[in-house]
């Protein structure tokens, strides 16, 4: 395949279209000066463990602020200490005069307590004056102090948890905690809560990690109220943003071949070229950034009080000048720093016109607010999940005149004739993982019932209203909640199941989207694969190692409403390709409602024709559009040739399936039987039934020999 011929799909394949109603009402506030989510966290600010969940750009530094102010005006609290990952997001957290919107006081940081613009890097070697001007801060009568994540951590080395007692501990980007024992942080976090001394504000935008490790334990998580405001309702309460695309885009060859098939210099952009160790890099960086200036069109110099590049467009394209900020080039820090003194400047924060382009390696993701920016183009896959939701948290701001917003990722697509192509469908997988969690991120949330449950309170079930003895959906366009009937569906049992249900069905969703083995086999190994090994087997797993402390029931019951909302949410965005809603971009987010209300009027919801759908079945019909052909049949073949006889720990669960079957049917599964599923849950019975008796044979080979 040749350059010109580069991506294989001739348009950028959306995987998650939302479209917003424009209502306004995530910027309005109230008579305290507060938007709606930081008065839906102020109404919590009396608890001592609070967890903020919320998309960038919706207000938690100001939540914060709020919360913060109280505590130590209000609630005996000596001090407020605000935890941020690195030093740039420290100006978030700056003074704020918070009395003239008519909140009783204002946030107030004196110049020597914001340790984020202290010199010196947060190593060991350099962070010694930094801990001690934390211990000095905790001797002081001073209200409010900004550091980093590692000085934080130095700093409760060296000073031990106690001298923190009677503060508040407030962590951003909480998301870079993990209960993992090697993260300290996490484990100091730990050592807070066992204490119960201090009091804490996590804040996070994506709570979920790119490793799969749970962020707290279900035993601390369960300590923190929480606080969630969806990307739903901060987009839909937008006055400017109508739309938002997400979407994967593959080419062959070099990137730098394909990038301007997506890359539109009319649209404000951010540009994250691929780490210098990823296999899409061409190992030089900066000649890459110089391509794609080069590209662009002609070099005509550098600002010297910006640093921005100025291009000068083809004339066949429109002509015109447009300004590259390169926040790749580390070479002179000179530069550099103007560059990114020219992007902070807050007298342009308002000028359209101030930037075009930025193109960036490491930087401009977590914290960095630009809100003209309307794409985020990626190229290569990103492992952390978490990052490519900051990511498109840079493209989401509200702006005057920006009615759009897309993120774009460029991948390469795997060739199976290529020595590394276990490498290449492994990126693959994880971009597709990435989109599948981000669709659910921005759908509605569900609530899900057992069919006849009845109507629940200001959800509009449609025309026809609510309808005793079928499956309805209700819909409250305010808060961005459905309400779901589905046939046999169990419901929690305890108040942590409640909890989970409630709030972590996108964790759950997230580690199985995660799984490579049920990406694999759900993607490219569609005909030897039955839904019920990937619904009922892989999501089982998944949620009894979660949640080990629950019992079976409700780790079922999560199981069930966790396969629900990931298939209704795929299901829908199958049924709005299959046929188009008339008017749908100019009636909010109709089209994902109506996609939902199709799916379910069509099917007649039950949770076993839920486990028989395959979750995955949607993503694929939009890589089998984005990918070429016979690429897709390599990967199919090359998936399907790995799949091995059924492993023990699948046997076993195949076999506690099987006694679930007897139960509800009196007879074990039929090995012979016309249903797929029911012959699948007999090979695991028979398959479990070998392994015993080799193991039988083993013991009693071991026996003899030991006689």
């Amino acid at each position: 395949m040749t350059a010109t011929d580069n991506p294989t799909n001739r348009y950028t394949v959306p995987s998650v279209t939302l479209v917003t109603q424009r209502t306004g009402l995530s910027s309005r506030t109230n008579s305290l000066g507060m938007r709606p989510m930081q008065e839906r966290a102020y109404a919590k600010r009396g608890e001592p463990y609070l967890l903020i969940k919320s998309p960038p750009a919706s207000g938690k530094s100001r939540a914060l602020m709020f919360i913060a102010l109280d505590k130590l005006q209000n609630q005996g609290l000596k001090q407020a200490l605000v935890v941020v990952p690195e030093r740039a997001i420290g100006g978030s957290f700056a003074d704020e005069p918070l009395t003239q919107s008519g909140f009783p006081w204002d946030w107030v940081v004196k110049p020597q307590w914001n340790l984020c613009n202290a010199p010196g890097a947060d190593e060991p070697r350099f962070a010694r004056s930094k801990v001690r001007a934390v211990g000095e801060f905790l001797a002081s009568s001073d209200p409010a102090l900004i550091c980093t994540h590692a000085t934080f951590r130095f700093a409760v080395e060296e000073l031990g948890v106690e001298a923190f007692d009677n503060r508040l501990i407030a962590i951003d980007e909480f998301h870079h905690i993990s209960s993992h024992p090697d993260n300290r942080l996490g484990s100091q976090l730990a050592l807070f809560l066992a204490r119960d001394k201090a009091h804490i504000v996590a804040m996070t935008g994506s709570y979920f990690r790119g490793d799969a490790a749970a962020v707290l334990s279900p035993s601390d998580e369960a300590r923190f109220e929480t606080v969630t405001y969806t990307y739903y309702e901060q987009l839909n309460g937008y006055q400017y943003l109508k739309a938002l695309d997400i979407g994967y885009f593959f080419y062959t060859g070099r990137y730098l071949d394909a990038i301007m098939k997506v890359l539109d210099p009319a649209l404000k952009t951010i540009v994250h070229i691929p780490n210098v160790n990823s296999r899409e890099s061409l190992k030089d960086k900066h000649k890459e950034v110089e391509e794609i200036m080069d590209a662009l069109g002609t070099w005509r110099g550098v600002d010297p009080v910006t640093g921005f590049h100025t291009i000068e467009r083809p004339a066949s394209q429109g002509g015109g000048l447009i300004k590259v900020a390169d926040l790749v080039d580390d070479g002179d820090p000179a530069q550099r720093s103007r560059v990114l003194a020219a992007l902070k400047d807050p007298a342009q924060r308002g000028n359209r016109d101030h930037v075009d382009i930025i193109i960036a390696l490491g930087m401009a993701k977590e914290g960095f607010d630009w809100i003209w920016c309307e794409h985020a183009l990626t190229i290569g896959y990103r492992s952390s999940l978490t990052e490519i939701v900051q990511i498109i948290g840079r493209a989401t701001r509200d702006a005057p005149g920006k009615a759009t917003a897309r993120f774009t990722n460029l991948i390469a697509e795997p060739d199976a004739a290529e020595a590394m192509v276990v490498d290449a469908i492994n990126d693959t997988l994880k971009a597709i993982a990435a989109s599948l969690l981000m669709e659910q991120v921005l759908a509605p949330r569900f609530e899900f019932t057992p069919k006849n449950a009845g109507p629940q309170a200001d959800f509009d079930y449609g025309p026809e209203g609510y309808v005793e003895g079928r499956s309805n959906v209700g819909v409250n366009e305010t808060t961005g909640q459905y309400h779901v009937e589905i046939g046999r569906l169990t419901m929690p049992e305890s108040p942590e199941a409640s909890r989970v249900c409630r709030e972590d069905l996108n964790e759950v969703i997230t580690a199985f989207v995660q799984d490579k083995s049920a990406l694999e086999r759900g993607l490219f190994d569609q005909e030897n694969t039955l839904p019920e090994e990937l619904t009922q087997l892989r999501m089982g797993k998944i949620v009894r190692e979660r949640y080990p402390e629950l019992s079976p029931a409700d780790q079922e019951t999560i199981r069930q409403h966790a396969v629900a909302a990931l298939t209704i949410t795929q299901q829908a965005k199958q049924q709005m390709a299959n046929a188009e809603v008339a008017g749908a971009e100019d009636k909010g987010n109709l089209a994902l409602i109506q996609g939902v209300r199709r799916f379910v009027n069509v099917r007649d919801l039950d949770i076993d024709l839920i486990d028989r759908i395959n979750p995955f079945e949607a993503a694929y019909a939009v890589l089998a559009k984005a990918m070429d052909e016979k690429t897709l049949r390599q990967v199919q073949t090359t998936i399907a040739a790995k799949r091995l006889a059924i492993p023990v720990e699948e046997a076993r669960e195949l076999a506690q399936r099987a006694l679930q079957f007897k139960q509800e049917r009196g007879r074990l599964p039929d090995i012979n039987a016309p249903d797929a599923w029911e012959r699948r849950m007999a090979e695991g019975v028979a398959a479990l039934a070998r392994y015993r008796a080799q193991e039988k044979t083993a013991v009693e080979r071991r026996g003899v020999d030991d006689g």
